[in-house]
């Protein structure tokens, strides 16, 4: 891990987000609360928060960080739901990782939870696909980054 104690500690922001492409009768579903598994929202949204959390018992290299919010929104295409994850933390590195892990647990929540609706006559995924997680926006102190 690379040596931070020398830095200081300064107010953190990170937003990320990503895509999954369904088939449009399963974006309404979603959107319908008529999942079979359950809210496929609420369980995206909770697997986001602990992706977060965990970031680095996921990814080896990241500093363990004292989260401060984590906030998940979800945006609704015909045939899309766009996951936006905003992280913060006052700390002394930035929690962009953080966020582009809980965009990956939610879009992967989401396709678990619905894949019976996705599956052809194969048991094959043709539509679905997570798309575009990238970092959308980067803060530290009053410093932004887009």
């Amino acid at each position: 891990m690379v040596d931070i104690s020398r830095k200081p500690i300064v107010s953190r922001e990170a937003v990320a987000e990503g895509v999954i492409k369904l088939r449009p009768e399963t974006v309404r579903l979603i959107r319908e609360k008529r999942v079979e598994k359950g809210d496929v929202e609420e369980a995206a949204k909770i697997a986001a928060i602990l992706a977060v959390k965990n970031t680095p018992s996921i990814l080896p290299y990241c500093h363990p960080i004292p989260i401060t919010s984590v906030k998940v929104d979800f945006d609704y295409g015909d045939d899309t739901v766009r996951v936006r994850v905003e992280v913060k933390a006052d700390y002394k590195t930035g929690v962009e990782m953080e966020a582009l892990t809980g965009v990956s647990a939610a879009l992967l929540t989401i396709w678990d939870m619905v894949k019976k609706y996705e599956k052809d006559e194969e048991g094959q995924y043709p539509i679905t696909r997570i798309t575009d997680v990238r970092v959308v926006k980067k803060t530290k102190g009053l410093e932004e980054r887009v």
